[in-house]
């Protein structure tokens, strides 16, 4: 079997939809306003989208808490400490400052990568191959369960669902 063929691990799926989503037109900017005008996590709320896009799942109350209790740690003590540094050497005009921050930059994605990994080893496989419309039906009910009622209805969320409907249509 080439390498090719391979169908990829959960936990480079995850990685491999969050990196294509990510880079869809709105989708950064709708995601960081929601992770800081609401506190939420940017790789949760890839992680539920996935599921749904995937054919994985439906989101739950618990899963949604397990899923938290997985990203907390490494979120907590190292992403939130290497992005508040970023972002506060952003505006320095010292050249070596900013190869530096973008250092900081490399390692707050590598720690990103390691939550996301340790979320994808907990998906099943695919349940089913369900037709475009569904999967993203459960994608965004998936998010919107994360979200919460009120930010559900954000012009944040309304965004990722339009890209979200764009991105399974292919």
């Amino acid at each position: 079997m080439t390498e090719a063929m391979v169908e990829p691990s959960n936990d480079e799926a995850l990685w491999r939809f969050s990196l294509a989503f990510y880079a869809r037109m709105g989708v950064p900017e709708a995601l960081i306003a929601l992770q800081d005008r609401a506190g939420c996590d940017v790789n949760l709320m890839l992680f539920a989208l996935w599921l749904g896009v995937s054919g994985r799942s439906r989101l739950t109350k618990k899963g949604l808490e397990i899923a938290d209790r997985i990203a907390r740690p490494i979120r907590t003590s190292v992403v939130e400490p290497l992005r508040a540094l970023r972002r506060r050497l952003k505006p320095d005009p010292d050249a070596d400052v900013q190869r530096l921050r973008e250092g900081i930059k490399a390692l707050e994605l590598a720690a990103e990568k390691v939550i996301q990994d340790r979320l994808g080893r907990t998906a099943q496989p695919p349940l089913c191959d369900t037709d475009p419309a569904a999967r993203a039906a459960a994608a965004y009910a998936n998010l919107a369960l994360y979200l919460g009622p009120k930010m559900a209805g954000s012009s944040e969320a309304g965004t990722i669902a339009q890209a979200l409907d764009l991105f399974v249509r292919g």
